[in-house]
């Protein structure tokens, strides 16, 4: 199942992400902690996270700081390799797999944390910023839920 985007396409998405990606720590926070406080459910996933209700609790923490780094750094390596499908599934596959098998995270939650990034990248950088990324995020989604199925979810 290779992905179809066109050279613009991809350089529209990555310009797009850069915007974002620049500061990747900050960002990543503002995402995870929206998600925290918007669906918290979500936190139970997490066991440090568990405990924390407010949102200012949740961004001084070097956990929450340490994985919305992570995601966007995930992301940032997928985005690189928008016109090779191989490598962009070398990456999303075995995160997909340890989501599902070690993780058992709900995939519902990857469209979540994708909605939550598109809308970030509208309020701070409009509507062309996000709608050059909403293919990126539909590619990304699309293939974690193949992953999960292959595992039997």
């Amino acid at each position: 199942s290779s992905m179809s985007f066109s050279e613009a396409e991809v350089q529209s998405a990555r310009g797009a992400w850069e915007k974002v990606f620049v500061d990747a720590e900050e960002n990543g926070t503002a995402v995870l902690v929206r998600m925290f406080t918007e669906h918290p459910d979500t936190k139970s996933y997490f066991t440090h996270f568990k405990g924390m209700d407010s949102a200012e609790e949740m961004k001084q923490s070097d956990q929450v700081r340490g994985h919305g780094k992570k995601v966007f750094t995930a992301i940032n390596d997928m985005v690189q390799h928008l016109d090779n499908s191989e490598a962009f599934l070398g990456i999303l596959n075995p995160l997909g797999k340890k989501h599902a098998t070690q993780l058992k995270i709900d995939p519902k939650n990857f469209r979540i944390i994708c909605d939550i990034i598109l809308q970030l990248m509208e309020e701070k950088f409009g509507a062309d910023c996000k709608s050059s990324f909403e293919k990126v995020t539909n590619e990304i989604c699309t293939h974690l839920n193949n992953v999960y199925k292959e595992e039997g979810w």
